[in-house]
């Protein structure tokens, strides 16, 4: 155990004389304080060389225009603590990446790279499953992450935490193909010590750094409003799930919604049909309405802020167990229940999964999942429990009995309701998850993205778990035909990766039934106009259209799975924004894929923003689909702020709206709280352009 950064740099610099090729976790598993140390050290030293494999690189919010970094900074210091932005993110977000010096990305910070050259040129494109393989064959020679730590009488324990996704196999991969590398644990004491598939020994790592310095706040977004087109989008995907199956979920608004929206139908199912019904112009028909009395099982390969809400809400609770027979059992009713009975073991000795005379392998099984008590011993042929003893044959009805009075368990354990590979989220979700009582944080395993993101290898074990499994992504654009373009612009340029989201998409194939439902907001509105992010076609492709399933906007549900080019046409134009839906028609009749004479039926000749904030207004105001179900770090006077400088940053791709505002503004002659004018920077200028901003954003609060 080395007690400096500085101290480990020296030994990777000794250890490794020729060019270094660092690995590190995606998100906040990074431990950038040995990363700055080492970065700073082959920066100041032309002769050496250092290239960072790794994905998702995220610092402190800093804004663009002076408005936002007036804004931003006592809400910086209050939200993001003492966190160390990592030095390589700036210099690379700028272009001023010495030579020496190369990173490298399989995911990249939504939106945060466009235009960087350097970025866009050194991204590497490939699925999450297949991403330790990729980062292998780099010649990566240091991996290295940020850890939790549990120090007890038994010994000093660590946790991969918030990224035992890809370190493990990352290791695995490099030295499968003959080469060393290093393995290092950064000590932080603020990450939240996670069990099961994180727990590891200190002896997993070649080196583990205990240096306080390594002690630091977590990167903590927080939680972004959820939109009335969210909800919408949220309140129809949470209509899919089904009552005992399996839910993939994403982190941002729209994840919040789906949570939100789970939580409305579980506790106010009335409320939650008025709502589904204002929504929905064609009918119910196949939709899931009910309570979760069974609940649900998490397994995404993100584990975010609405997964820990639906735990709490005692949605998330469906158990599954690592024991595929075991888990088929459960599944099909002939194990009724988690609660151990002579009955439970009759069925696992008839369908084979344990022999009588029972053997060791037995015991273990039958201990592990809490069907015998831990003390039952197994000694020749008898089993022992303080003063009972009988045979081990459990054909023997004298054995079985004595077994089943005096030895079983009482109910299964080392079940879990949550399954992820990596977390982010806001400050309380951390908090919540360092203070969840030890019994709970058991049910959730943070483990290995190859568990998670694929059914090969274990496929028995995975299928019985994923039973009605709903995997919910995100994409930017669909064309009318069914593809989808998640990942990157038709351009090229990347706006993020493509992440999980294939492997997700081919195992709601796979699984006979399970279903993709793939989300978007019908239009996006930028700099460029505003546009219908469903289109006749789109020169970049993330999911091909044979691969479509369901898709969701804010206006309804598209069935596509099995459907012809027409149909799938058809229904994707019914969910479209009203306002592109006649150019649309247009399009698919021209390339022959509509006949000459349809009409978009009028049922669904409303789908415009303010007709969908009318209907979902009342039960905003009821509490039940509020702004930020799940709470925010901002305060009421930085909501308001925000609210307004939002307006202005809208209005500004729009010059004709953006003069409109500027007018009203001085005609107006409102005026903003004091405080917010000092805390924006607009209080003391007495020049033209800051005399209309100081109006304009008073004329938007």
């Amino acid at each position: 155990m080395l007690a400096s950064m500085d101290a480990c740099v020296d030994h990777i610099l000794k250890a490794i004389p020729r060019d270094v090729v660092l690995g590190i976790p995606l998100g906040v598993g990074k431990p950038n304080p040995l990363v700055n140390a080492l970065y700073q050290r082959i920066k100041a030293n032309p002769q050496r060389k250092l290239r960072i494999i790794t994905a998702l690189s995220l610092e402190r919010p800093v804004g663009h225009s002076d408005l936002e970094k007036n804004f931003l900074k006592p809400l910086v210091q209050r939200v993001f603590g003492d966190y160390p932005d990592m030095d390589y993110v700036k210099d690379f977000r700028s272009g001023k990446l010495p030579p020496n010096i190369e990173v490298q990305e399989f995911f990249m910070k939504t939106g945060d790279y466009l235009g960087n050259a350097n970025a866009q040129m050194n991204y590497i494109s490939t699925n999450y499953t297949y991403a330790a393989r990729d980062m292998a064959v780099q010649g990566l020679n240091v991996v290295a992450q940020a850890v939790g730590v549990k120090e007890s009488e038994a010994g000093l324990r660590l946790s991969l935490s918030s990224n035992p996704d890809l370190s493990e196999e990352v290791i695995e991969c490099v030295r499968a193909m003959g080469q060393p590398v290093m393995a290092i644990g950064v000590i932080n004491r603020k990450m939240p010590f996670m069990p099961n598939g994180a727990d590891v020994a200190p002896d997993f790592f070649d080196v583990v750094v205990n240096d306080p310095a390594g002690t630091h706040d977590i990167f903590a977004p927080p939680n972004t409003k959820v939109s009335a087109a969210d909800y919408a989008i949220g309140l129809h995907a949470s209509s899919l799930v089904t009552d005992g199956g399996t839910l993939q979920i994403g982190i941002g608004s729209l994840g919040d919604a789906i949570g939100q929206a789970l939580i409305v139908r579980d506790r106010h199912g009335a409320e939650y049909k008025h709502i589904l019904e204002s929504l929905c112009p064609a009918g119910l028909d196949g939709r899931e309405l009910g309570r979760f009395d069974t609940g649900l099982y998490g397994c995404s390969e993100m584990f975010v802020n609405a997964f820990l809400r639906l735990i709490e809400a005692g949605i998330i609770r469906r158990e599954v167990f690592d024991d595929a027979v075991l888990q088929q059992l459960l599944n099909s009713g002939r194990i009724e229940d988690q609660n151990v009975t002579p009955a439970m073991l009759q069925t696992l000795l008839e369908v084979g999964r344990i022999r009588s005379p029972l053997a060791e392998d037995d015991m273990v099984f039958l201990k592990r999942f809490g069907i015998l008590r831990p003390e039952v011993q197994l000694t020749a042929h008898h089993l022992k429990f303080e003063d009972k003893r009988c045979g081990n044959d459990l054909r023997d009805a004298d054995s079985f009995a004595c077994v089943t009075r005096h030895m079983l368990g009482s109910r299964l354990t080392h079940g879990i309701f949550m399954t992820g590979g990596f977390f982010i989220g806001p400050r309380d979700f951390y908090e919540r998850l360092r203070t969840m009582v030890p019994q709970e944080l058991a049910k959730i395993d943070m483990t290995r993205i190859d568990f998670i993101n694929q059914l090969y290898g274990n496929d028995a074990l995975k299928r019985a778990q994923r039973r009605q499994a709903r995997f919910m992504n995100t994409t930017m654009v669909m064309t009318l035909l069914g593809a989808a373009a998640s990942d990157a612009l038709e351009s090229g340029q990347v706006v993020s990766g493509v992440g999980g989201q294939y492997n997700f998409v081919a195992m709601s194939h796979a699984l006979a039934d399970a279903r993709l439902i793939m989300m978007l907001r019908s239009t996006h509105d930028n700099k460029d106009g505003l546009k219908s992010s469903i289109v006749w076609n789109y020169g970049h492709v993330t999911i091909p259209r044979h691969l479509r399933d369901v898709v969701i906007t804010e206006y309804g549900i598209a069935e596509l799975r099995g459907q012809s080019d027409s149909e799938v046409v058809k229904r994707l134009i019914a969910v479209a924004d009203s306002r592109f839906q006649d150019e649309l028609v247009k399009q698919a009749k021209a390339h022959g894929k509509l006949e000459a004479g349809y009409e978009v039926p009028a049922c669904y000749r409303h789908n415009l923003p303010q007709v969908l904030a009318a209907k979902l207004k009342p039960w905003s105001q009821a509490g039940l689909l509020p702004d930020f179900p799940f709470g925010t770090d901002l305060t009421d006077d930085e909501l308001n702020m925000v609210r307004a400088m939002k307006k202005m940053k809208q209005a500004s791709y729009h010059p004709s709206e953006m003069l409109g505002m500027a007018v009203k503004s001085l005609w107006e002659r409102k005026d903003a709280p004091p405080a917010y004018l000092e805390r924006l920077g607009l209080a003391h200028g007495r020049g033209f352009k800051n005399k209309l901003m100081r109006r304009m954003f008073a004329g938007n609060l």
